[in-house]
């Protein structure tokens, strides 16, 4: 069977070629009009995935097939060099890359290409989201390439190419401008329309001739046609796209409310029996664009600190080659070259000092305020500032395998998900809305018997005072102001509803070694023999430098020339040539076997780990190496307390140290000798006696007890932040700034609980008053958008200091 069809069946452009390129869809025969669309189409209908026709909410686009040197274009695609810079190798054969996909127009668009992606043999997933059109897709190296999955793309009719944060911006700014377009229009109309009805409204009854008055009446309508033909438009899509979903939105309200006084107006003009509502029409629909645009503005405010990490990677850097310097693209630079950075300039990409020292100010990506200074031998990080002397750099890590992609990785997924708060606001805006269509129509025919003049605008007040925009923007608002506050502090969060559950929380659990000491060995004390301390260290620094031992770490320096001769005694230490001069470096009982010297008394008694230093015939010194407590912890455990939490410090280290640990700092709770089974036993005693916890670790050994919490934290330098194990990462490891989040947390949940009542009280209190008409049209929808507007301002006050 045919359906006939004047228009492509995929596109709706009108068939005008004699053949039709048919499909079949449901069992009955459709049109397309040319053989792009004819093949999406088959495609899509071919994968099972048919329903996207009857969830689109308009027409897709004209697809045209692909010419031969597209799809060569797609190939270079599965290049490794190329791939660098927006695919992340998770492992030899897996790998992920971040596309952005053009042609998307609904949510119907979502879902078919991510159906379609994953129905793909090797896709291990696929994600989009609506807003940026941003694209993940994981997918198995040995089963499909990338150019498979991007000429798939392209066989529904859809193009994907690697994801270019400048097309998104562009996006935004496209989208801002249609805003605004329709905005100007609503505006100008409305103010031509009051021209002709405000000389009306002051007019005595008869005063006006009837001729002038109709012509009048006839110009607003003309003048108000825009605005209901094109200002409006928007929220005939939404209700549209809501009502083939079988749902009531935010927007079916207020499109009836717009039609049904437009509609009534023009019945009025035509038959003289009624009233005339032009202006109220274009004031209402001006001031919900005017609302909608501040709330689009304030909420891409909101979300401004987490944008611009997206944005600090420069396009261009300066690679060095042999006559000098050459500007390249970022994308272009490849693992091991090198690069030069100004003073001023930012760093573009993940790499080591090689030459030069300065100080690098990474407050945009950490939160950390004071520049951290930087010599031959020390990591940056891309997106970082360079504030000091020119920096020659080494490329370790390029696109997505630098530490600025990961923590946009993290973003993706926090904002991809929806707390319980946010889910339980939409299911009542969703009901609130339903009811409100009952309440209008119910007060319509209440007034259409007692007072048919007022009954129509009566139902619009209600139909527009009372949709439910507020409701649903309380907690979302709330939520991304305060995300972008937490990455402004260094604290990324990588889990959204772990915010919610933050604000809860009755007992923190601590770790020790990497959480409130640094982790690492430090030298705290020289114990002078022979020589100072500078020249003694240099000494050790040769020494150690091609020593494996972890407590090697604590002497390095940087442009130390390495010992000669180096021979290891284990159990001991070792020794080596430095400047002519035989020297051993290790435990003191070592030492004191190989110097001729008896060992000073003040290196036999002291305490603690210690380093000894000799020659054969001389003792230089001694050093005592430990893991130091960072600076801010003592301060931030205090203020924890003084909130009136419970902490307790669990640790793998010996009870001694972490009880004397505890002991110093006033944790009251402290196990020590703690295995991860042991930690994890810990978290569910306190959790049976329904306390909640906030675990805080290196996220290495601590991963299943970071699981096991109410809400985990995971130090940034304990752990890759593209695998943390935390919901949260505490990026620059400053513990004071976990008071502030929690802090923030609590501070979020008021704000969100003040919104939520706002809308609630401000819905139940002029409902009544539209109903009873004491409320006319245009102060309606002034009441709508300055509801909403203010849930958005206030959930800003969240923001922090830009």
């Amino acid at each position: 069977m045919t359906s006939p069809r004047s228009n492509c069946f995929h596109c709706g452009e009108p068939l005008l070629a004699p053949d039709h390129f048919p499909v079949m869809y449901k069992q009955v025969e459709q049109a397309t009009c040319c053989a792009g669309c004819q093949a999406v189409a088959t495609t899509i209908i071919q994968s099972g995935l048919d329903s996207y026709y009857t969830e689109r909410d308009r027409p897709a686009d004209r697809a045209q097939p692909l010419p031969d040197e597209i799809l060569a274009q797609l190939n270079l695609y599965d290049d490794s060099s190329l791939q660098a810079s927006f695919v992340l190798n998770i492992d030899s054969d897996i790998r992920e890359a971040s596309l952005i996909l053009e042609g998307i127009s609904c949510t119907a668009c979502i879902w078919l290409n991510e159906r379609h992606i994953r129905q793909l043999p090797g896709v291990l997933s696929a994600s989009i989201n609506y807003s940026t059109h941003r694209a993940r897709v994981r997918w198995d190296e040995r089963l499909i390439q990338l150019s498979s999955i991007l000429q798939a793309i392209a066989a529904i009719g859809y193009r994907a190419q690697p994801y270019d944060q400048a097309k998104q911006e562009a996006g935004w700014q496209k989208q801002r401008k249609s805003a605004l377009l329709r905005l100007w229009i609503a505006g100008l109309s409305m103010m031509q329309v009051m021209m002709f009805s405000v000389p009306i409204y002051m007019a005595r009854a008869g005063e006006i001739a009837p001729e002038w008055l109709h012509l009048m009446h006839w110009a607003s309508l003309i003048l108000t046609l825009p605005v209901v033909l094109y200002s409006a438009m928007p929220f005939y899509v939404s209700s549209w796209r809501d009502l083939k979903r079988r749902r009531t939105g935010m927007d079916l309200p207020v499109a009836i409310g717009v039609l049904t006084a437009f509609i009534a107006s023009c019945y009025t003009l035509l038959t003289g029996h009624g009233e005339i509502y032009f202006d109220s029409v274009s004031m209402f629909v001006f001031l919900l664009l005017t609302g909608r645009y501040l709330e689009m503005a304030a909420r891409r405010k909101a979300g401004a600190a987490t944008e611009q990490l997206v944005k600090l990677i420069p396009a261009f850097a300066h690679k060095i080659d042999g006559q000098g310097t050459i500007e390249v693209t970022v994308s272009s630079l490849k693992v091991g070259e090198k690069i030069l950075v100004k003073s001023g300039e930012t760093i573009p990409a993940d790499g080591i000092v090689r030459q030069g020292e300065g100080a690098v100010s990474e407050a945009l990506l950490t939160g950390e305020s004071l520049a951290i200074p930087k010599t031959t031998g020390m990591p940056v990080t891309g997106g970082t500032l360079n504030l000091a002397a020119p920096l020659h750099i080494e490329v370790s890590q390029i696109g997505e395998n630098t530490r600025l992609a990961a923590i946009v990785r993290l973003l993706d997924q926090a904002l991809a998900q929806k707390p319980r708060l946010a889910l339980l606001a939409e299911q009542v805006a969703g009901w609130f809305t339903a009811a409100l269509l009952m309440t209008a129509a119910l007060a319509w025919l209440y007034w259409n018997q007692h007072d048919p003049i007022h009954a129509l605008p009566i139902m619009v007040s209600v139909l527009v005072i009372s949709c439910p925009c507020a409701l649903a923007l309380a907690t979302p608002v709330a939520l991304t102001a305060a995300m972008g506050h937490l990455a402004q502090l260094g604290l990324m969060v990588a889990n959204s509803p772990s915010l919610e559950a933050l604000a809860k929380i009755t007992d923190v659990m601590l770790d020790k070694t990497g959480t409130l000491t640094h982790g690492e060995p430090r030298i705290q004390q020289y114990i002078a023999s022979h020589k100072k301390e500078a020249e003694a260290r240099q000494i050790a620094a040769s020494l150690e430098a091609s020593s494996a031992h972890p407590l090697a770490r604590a002497f390095i320096l940087p442009d130390v020339p390495l010992a000669q001769e180096i021979q290891t005694y284990p159990g001991g230490g070792l020794s080596g040539m430095v400047d002519g001069q035989l020297y051993y470096i290790g435990h003191p009982d070592f030492v004191n076997r190989q110097c001729s010297m008896l060992m000073p008394e003040s290196i036999r008694k002291a305490e603690g780990s210690l380093i000894a230093l000799a020659s054969k015939t001389a003792w230089l010194g001694a050093f005592i190496v430990a893991d130091t407590l960072r600076s801010d912890a003592a301060a931030s455990v205090a203020a924890l307390q003084a909130t009136g939490l419970r902490l307790h410090l669990v640790s793998g280290d010996s009870n001694a140290t972490v009880q004397a640990l505890a002991l110093s700092m006033h944790i009251e709770n402290a196990v020590g000798r703690a295995t991860p089974r042991d930690k994890l036993a810990y978290i569910n005693t306190l959790q049976q006696q329904g306390r909640r916890v906030l675990m805080l670790g290196d996220g290495v050994n601590d991963a299943p007890v970071l699981a096991q919490a109410d809400v985990s934290m995971a130090m940034g330098a304990g752990v890759d932040v593209a695998h943390a194990a935390g919901d949260m990462v505490l990026l620059n490891n400053q513990l004071d700034r976990l008071p502030k989040a929690l802090a923030l947390a609590k501070k979020t949940r008021t704000i969100i609980r003040q919104n939520l009542v706002w809308a609630i009280v401000y819905n139940l209190a002029a409902l009544p008053l539209a109903v009873c008409g004491l409320i006319t049209p245009w102060i309606a929808s002034l009441g709508m958008a300055s509801s909403s507007l203010l849930v958005v301002l206030n959930a800003l006050r969240l923001k922090g200091k830009s």
